[in-house]
This record gives structure tokens, C-alpha cells and sequence, in this order.
């Protein structure tokens, strides 16, 4: 399983990570980085499959996913940096600026992933950006709970 990771993405390969749960077919990565298990987050019209906050564009763009997390309380950030009292969600895009994942950082400064259908991962932020999910584009933070 480790490998097979290590070979999607390669930045892994370098980084100390560890896999956190089970593959599971429920949620994605969008909908661990709000904090739920119980859904599939993305921006579609088939609101049967897919959740999307109410109110927020179904469009698959970054106005519309900083508008999601806007939902939940978060707000854009500068950087990635640990803070104690936030928590931080970073948003991936690929080359055009298509949003492609999301991460939310732990409350330990290291950062959770849901890869697809696959694992969970605890992870360093940037073991991630390459061809799959392209870099991180967007922080955005909101106090703790």
C-alpha cells in the first residue's frame, strides 16, 4: 500500500507519511478537509451524488471552493504556515486552475489528505503537489474549536 502511494505520488517517496484509515468510497478529499465522512463533496448538479454547501455555486472553480470553506467558517489566508488556534485547509489546482484536492492541517502541524476513493494520509503539505493533484493554490484558516 505504502508503495503504491510512493509511486502515484512521488513527492512521498521523500517525505515521512503514514496512512491514517482504510480506503473508503463514501467521501473524498474535499469532504475530509470540511471535517465529514458522510458525504462525496464536489461542485455537480446531481445533488443525489454529489454534496455542496447551499447557496455556493456548483461551478468548479476556486471562487467556488473558497465559497464552500467560506461556509464552514473559513477565510483566505496568506500562507501555510502552523498556527496555533487555526486550522488551515490548502486547496490544489492543476495547471489551468482547476481545484483537484484539498488537505486540512492537523492540529500537530502536519496535514490529512483523503486520496480519491483511497486512504487517509497524514503527510507534509507539499509531498502531494505534482502531476495528480498539480500545487497548492489556495490557504485558507479558521480559529479551532
Amino acid at each position: 500500500m505504502i508503495d503504491r502511494l510512493s509511486a502515484l505520488f512521488p513527492g512521498l517517496q521523500a517525505s515521512p507519511f503514514r496512512v491514517t484509515s482504510p480506503a473508503d468510497p463514501n467521501y473524498n478529499c474535499i469532504a475530509w478537509a470540511a471535517g465529514s465522512t458522510a458525504d462525496w463533496w464536489w461542485p455537480l448538479d446531481d445533488v443525489r451524488r454529489y454534496f455542496w454547501p447551499a447557496g455556493v455555486s456548483r461551478e468548479i472553480s476556486l471562487p467556488a471552493f473558497a465559497a464552500a470553506f467560506g461556509a464552514l467558517g473559513y477565510a483566505i489566508c496568506s500562507d501555510d504556515s502552523f498556527e496555533p488556534g487555526f486550522e488551515k485547509v490548502a486547496i490544489f489546482a492543476d495547471a489551468v486552475g482547476t481545484p483537484t484536492h484539498a488537505a486540512r492541517q492537523l492540529p500537530t502541524g502536519r496535514w490529512t489528505s483523503k486520496l480519491g476513493q483511497r486512504e487517509d494520509i497524514e503527510h507534509d503539505l507539499r509531498a502531494l503537489e505534482g502531476d495528480i493533484y498539480g500545487r497548492v493554490v489556495m490557504m485558507l484558516q479558521r480559529p479551532r474549536t
